[in-house]
């Protein structure tokens, strides 16, 4: 079970997240400045790019290309690569356009996409063998001794830090923590901590069986917070 604090720690990964609203300023210009609430700039933009207008196309591109490539980036981790992802998430999302009904936020649609393009990318890339990704994870992993107890016994983390820059610095050093974790272990938590996948959507993601998909992010997390622990563990007393 989680301490407290440790539950909080793992909450940063929610403020890594790029999904959310956008700001409606790269559309207002559709609706007239301030004329429309923010769900009416939005619909007023939706009929446009189903209309076809090419400066609706424009305006939905800069919006939101920042976010699609952050998404890109967390996963794959090489810049070709993320371009390949963020050009493909927005192919998509054209062709999809007309079926899109605005049941959901433009920007929580196209994410999916986007979280759907970098999985598909990752699985046409050469990767290597099981065996070794196992290996690399297993140096991470605590190690136990006896009846299941810890080897070395782990220490609670500390207090989330409510600085700003201070939550910055860490914000970005769990985003090298987790970079180094081998790809099959880094998708499985960010897909499951990060975007909020639910164990039967995380296993068909994955193309696992969901006590599979459950192990690799135990494993994962295990993994993290080895990683994180120098840094973040109070001293033993």
């Amino acid at each position: 079970m989680l301490l407290s604090h440790e539950r909080r720690w793992r909450g940063i990964f929610w403020d890594m997240s790029a999904r959310g609203p956008v700001g409606s300023d790269s559309s207002a210009s559709l609706a007239g400045a301030g004329a429309l609430s923010e769900a009416g700039i939005e619909a007023e933009l939706l009929a446009a790019l189903q209309a076809g207008e090419a400066r609706a196309y424009e305006q939905f591109v800069c919006a939101h290309v920042a976010r699609v490539k952050a998404v890109a980036v967390r996963y794959l981790r090489n810049e070709e690569d993320a371009n390949d992802v963020v050009q493909e998430t927005f192919l998509s999302a054209f062709k999809a356009i007309q079926r899109f009904e605005g049941k959901s936020q433009l920007s929580t649609w196209l994410h999916r996409i986007a979280v759907n393009a970098a999985l598909m990318k990752l699985r046409t890339l050469e990767r290597k063998g099981e065996a070794q990704l196992e290996d690399e994870v297993d140096k991470l992993l605590p190690k136990f001794v006896g009846f299941g107890s810890h080897a070395t016994p782990q220490r609670s983390f500390g207090e989330l830090p409510e600085d700003g820059i201070m939550r910055q610095e860490t914000q970005f050093f769990v985003r090298q923590c987790i970079d180094q974790l081998p790809a099959m272990y880094r998708t499985a938590l960010l897909l499951r901590d990060i975007e909020g996948y639910e164990n039967d959507e995380l296993a068909k993601h994955l193309g696992t069986t969901v006590n599979a998909a459950k192990i690799r992010v135990h494993r994962a997390r295990q993994a993290l917070r080895s990683l994180l622990e120098p840094r973040f563990a109070k001293p033993n007393p």
